[in-house]
């Protein structure tokens, strides 16, 4: 799979962890107990979004710098 770059917003939760979206990727939300685990999250998540939209034939996002 090619490499791509993606900002990350990480929020802190009200009842405590992480809430994270990448603004890129429309409807991708995740969330962590830890930054650490928000941080493995939202790898995990992105990965599955762009293999979903490939399967798919969907266009990949790309953000700009």
């Amino acid at each position: 799979m090619p490499q791509y770059q993606y900002t990350a917003v990480f929020e802190p939760a009200p009842e405590g962890g992480f809430v994270v979206i990448v603004p890129a990727l429309p409807g991708l939300v995740t969330e962590g107990d830890t930054i650490e685990e928000a941080r493995v999250m939202v790898k995990d998540a992105i990965r599955g979004y762009l293999e979903s939209l490939m399967k798919h034939g969907e266009e990949i996002p790309i953000e700009l710098p």
